[in-house]
């Protein structure tokens, strides 16, 4: 089997085949024109001796060929050197690319090129397969993290469900509405796992689309903080509301979908603040945005965490909301997929623990076109 040469061959194939008809039209341009030029010279000088003449275009043949011969030998020569030279250069990082592309397919996320790259553009290829590696690296290690995470979270139910069931066969429980209660508890716990882990997967990969209908924000975020804050006087946070956007600021959202974004922030807030705290809601626009800020006084989130808040299962502190049973971990995961979703952002940030945190939401206003708003207008904020 003939091997086909690689991309250092081609171009030194390539660059031979450019000289060598370089020089043969050099030659061959030559040859009609430089006769005619010499004769007429010969003329002007004032030799008219034809055999004088002859002997004159004669030694000037010999002269141009030999000429020739060694300028196309050495041109040719030259531009297998350089071209040699620059086919290695090019050929080099291109053979080191497919290699560690080979390796980054095998699984080998750890593997780096050397920058030194001829040219601007191999350059870019080259900064910009490390960028893929390093992002494939991430990526798997999320994936190692949450599989792990899953386990776990997996673990505590089952096994809790598992004892109960063996007390109940040994009869060390009583088969009572205390222990079936206790068992369904657990069941739940599971199933809010499986719908919340059904959830981030269908939001994130293109599941059934949303329906968008231009709403008043004020009724989006006077329904949600309404929903929620029997659940904040029974845990004594207080829940505010600061309205600093402009007037009937209208944004085209999937009405259940965008409910339940922020639905889990402020579930989400409330988790994390301590009786005695705070939770404020304070929207905000501009010409073509609008910003839904969740600040609350709680724990806050420590800066190595920042970018991690959105994972799958992350929980800054796990052991305490699992010991309350608290969600599954995966509030702010929807929301976030929810938000990209609607082509808006959601974003952490916090001073550090101790601190409280602020979840920001920005949006597109809708078109001033399509501000037919749906339903009725939700009434004023109330602080």
């Amino acid at each position: 089997m003939i091997r086909s040469p690689g991309l250092a061959g081609r171009l030194l194939q390539a660059q031979v085949v450019i000289v060598g008809i370089g020089v043969v039209c050099l030659a061959a341009t030559a040859a009609v024109v430089a006769p005619p030029v010499f004769s007429e010279h010969l003329t002007m000088a004032g030799e008219t001796d034809p055999v004088v003449q002859e002997h004159a275009r004669e030694a000037f043949r010999w002269a141009f060929a030999v000429s020739m011969t060694v300028a196309g030998i050495a041109s040719l020569t030259a531009a297998v050197l350089l071209s040699w030279l620059l086919a290695r250069r090019v050929g080099r990082p291109m053979e080191e690319l497919a290699a560690a592309a080979e390796s980054v397919a095998a699984g080998d996320y750890g593997v780096r090129l050397p920058d030194d790259a001829m040219g601007r553009e191999l350059t870019t290829l080259v900064a910009t397969f490390s960028s893929m590696a390093d992002r494939l690296s991430d990526t798997e290690a999320a994936r190692d993290r949450v599989m792990s995470d899953l386990a776990h979270e997996m673990r505590t139910p089952v096994a809790t469900l598992e004892a109960q069931v063996d007390a109940l066969e040994d009869g060390v429980l009583a088969p009572d509405a205390e222990s079936f209660d206790s068992m369904r508890a657990q069941l739940g716990r599971l199933r809010r796992l499986a719908h919340d882990l059904s959830e981030v997967v269908r939001i994130q990969e293109g599941g059934p689309g949303m329906t968008l209908a231009p709403v008043r924000l004020d009724a989006v975020i006077g329904e949600a903080v309404a929903g929620a804050r029997a659940r904040f006087v029974a845990r004594d946070v207080a829940l505010g509301l600061v309205d600093e956007a402009d007037a009937g600021v209208v944004v085209a959202v999937d009405h259940d979908r965008i409910q339940q974004v922020f639905g889990n922030l402020l579930d989400n807030a409330l988790r994390h603040t301590p009786p005695g705290g705070a939770v404020t809601v304070r929207t905000r626009s501009t010409a073509s945005t609008v910003t839904v800020e969740v600040a609350d006084t709680g724990e806050g989130i420590d800066q190595t965490d920042i970018d991690r808040v959105f994972d799958r299962l992350h929980r800054g502190d796990s052991a305490r909301t699992r010991s309350r049973g608290e969600g599954s971990g995966l509030g702010l995961t929807i929301a976030r997929a929810i938000v990209i979703a609607h082509g808006g952002s959601l974003t952490a940030a916090s001073a550090g623990p101790g601190q409280g945190a602020v979840f920001t939401v920005v949006m597109q206003q809708c078109p001033q076109a399509d501000r037919s708003v749906r339903g009725p207008p939700a009434g004023p904020f109330s602080s």
